[in-house]
């Protein structure tokens, strides 16, 4: 097998200094990702050649880094290393658990990360946020950072039910609180000079997208806003795992119309690497141009 050789995509949003770099891809059922529509729309819109024959289709799993002045910001951290192989070979299919090294490619080692923000805690964007020593323990793997959370998300993902047990596991974030380095979020907040928490309720309802502002120019981490830039252009197109879909269907089109306003960067973080363009608008249809 060749080695996997590490990447990144650079971009800058007015003073910020931002990366995409990624965890790796996994596969889920392609009719969970696009929920109710169905296959004869979405498979021309994804390739044949792209869904293998249990009819699930690639998603990335790209996070997002911000350097400015002293900061170095990460959004949402992957999957990580930590789930069970009968969890990952049946819900989890994939080849993933790279950031660490993706980060370390751009120079950046674990205790030069002083922010850390989860647009929510479901497992393939948190699993990073910590890890087990040489002794076993759970503990956070960026020593030095602060962990920023929307509140609501947290007591969603601590009293979990039936439904959303199964994507929130408590080794993630719990060894947070421990350590102190956990910070919540209620509703919109700046965590960093031009880097603010807004809340995008819908996939769940207390998620929430990264907005960066630098001399008039946005860019926007869109978590699981969306699950493929296709949705993006088609905001009816939403995911069997959003919780509240009509809900997530107003915050699309709220959120997309500001993109196409502001000219924003989006970051797609479940699009083929690096998942990154902007919304475009012509004759009354919308295309997501990659950059």
């Amino acid at each position: 097998m060749v080695p996997r050789m590490p990447r990144a995509a650079r971009y800058t949003v007015g003073d910020l200094d931002v990366a995409v770099v990624s965890d790796g891809e996994f596969r889920l059922d392609g009719g969970a990702v696009f929920g109710l529509i169905p296959r004869i729309m979405w498979e021309p819109v994804i390739g044949r050649e792209n869904i293998d024959a249990e009819y699930r289709i690639p998603l990335g799993l790209n996070c997002m880094v911000v350097r400015s002045g002293g900061e170095v910001l990460l959004v949402d951290t992957g999957f990580g290393n930590k789930l069970p192989g009968a969890v990952r070979e049946r819900a989890f299919p994939g080849d993933y658990g790279h950031l660490l090294e993706e980060l370390a490619a751009l120079g950046i080692g674990p205790e030069d990360v002083t922010v850390v923000a989860n647009t929510h805690l479901h497992a393939d964007h948190c699993g990073w946020n910590t890890i087990r020593d040489d002794a076993g323990k759970l503990v956070p793997t960026f020593p030095r950072a602060r962990y920023f959370i929307e509140r609501g998300e947290y007591e969603a993902a601590t009293h979990p039910n039936e439904r959303t047990r199964g994507t929130y596991f408590a080794e993630n974030f719990e060894p947070l609180m421990a350590s102190g380095q956990l910070d919540f979020v209620d509703g919109e907040r700046e965590i960093m000079p031009g880097v603010s928490f807004l809340p995008t309720p819908g996939h769940t309802a207390d998620h929430a997208s990264i907005v960066l502002s630098s001399r008039g120019e946005t860019g926007i981490y869109l978590g699981d806003l969306v699950h493929h830039a296709a949705q993006v252009e088609r905001p009816v197109w939403i995911p069997a795992f959003d919780v509240l879909p009509l809900v997530s269907l107003e915050t699309k089109k709220a959120l997309t119309e500001r993109a196409i306003r502001e000219r924003a960067l989006l970051i797609s973080v479940h699009s083929a690497f690096p998942g990154v363009g902007r919304l475009t608008e012509a004759n009354g249809r919308r295309t997501f141009v990659a950059e």
